[in-house]
């Protein structure tokens, strides 16, 4: 891992790939870190691109927030703006998975010279339709941390065929979700109460592609795809046998959408 000063955060980042190359800079999903991208990088890479894979402030590598009020997306977007300008990378192809995607939405909205292209993953650009029933989560998780609530978290994040399957993937990141302890409950508390950006995304000045996850369980088509698409002009798919975590998920799929995506952005700018 490397770090950076950005937008007053120790980020933490893995570089990969040729330094020469088209660069996707790569955001993670709540309950996740960077390491939720390998797979992936390891896709993208091989195609020839260079990859940023980062872990968001007060998560994975990265320092801890000295508030709850600095894990708000709009302040992870500074984040996330700060850290493409300061390795010099824009503009980058930029892509999220859920937290990520609000993250990814958000620099497409208010950044645009940052970025060559955007695709929002398991995302939303709405605010929170499932605020009641994830508010008693979010303060179980503050008090007592991740472990006594990792089926549910598991069950959140990733979908039915994932789970029946089971294996290393699932067993990699159990094992990983169990040991966050009660600060993630201010991470996924930011999460839910993150603002609506809608209207924000009309006339966006990036392509935008959306990619759903057939059997996500937290954010369901049309929230995760087609309502994306319609605020941002952009395009939407979704991808059968994936839930929450596309880009975990369905690696092989979502590198060839993000591919394409970046071919056809470069093509038509």
């Amino acid at each position: 891992m490397d770090f950076v000063e950005a937008n007053g955060a120790r980020l933490a980042y893995a570089d990969s790939g040729p330094r020469d190359a088209e660069a996707f800079l790569l955001s993670h999903s709540l309950f996740f870190s960077h390491a939720m991208f390998d797979p992936l990088v390891a896709l993208l890479n091989t195609a020839g691109y260079r990859t940023i894979a980062f872990d968001h402030r007060g998560q994975g590598d990265s320092s801890p927030a000295a508030d709850r009020d600095d894990l708000s997306m709009d302040n992870l977007t500074e984040d996330a703006a700060a850290l493409i300008a300061t390795l010099g990378i824009g503009p980058v192809h930029a892509v999220g998975n859920s937290q990520g995607g609000f993250v990814v939405l958000r620099l497409a909205a208010r950044h645009p010279e940052l970025l060559r292209s955007a695709t929002a993953l398991g995302s939303s650009c709405e605010q929170e339709y499932k605020l009641a029933e994830f508010a008693p989560l979010v303060k179980r998780l503050g008090n007592e941390g991740a472990a006594p609530v990792i089926d549910t978290l598991l069950y959140i994040m990733f979908g039915d065929t994932s789970l029946a399957a089971g294996g290393l993937m699932i067993d990699q990141w159990r094992g990983y979700m169990s040991a966050l302890g009660p600060s993630i409950g201010d991470c996924a508390y930011q999460v839910v109460h993150r603002s609506r950006i809608y209207e924000e995304l009309a006339g966006c000045q990036v392509p935008v592609l959306a990619i759903a996850g057939e059997q996500d369980h937290a954010y369901p088509q049309p929230i995760s795809g087609k309502n994306i698409a319609a605020a941002s002009g952009g395009r939407d798919v979704t991808i059968a046998g994936a839930g929450h975590s596309v880009a975990l998920e369905k690696p092989e799929e979502v590198a060839k959408l993000l591919v394409e995506h970046a071919q056809r952005a470069v093509a038509t700018r």
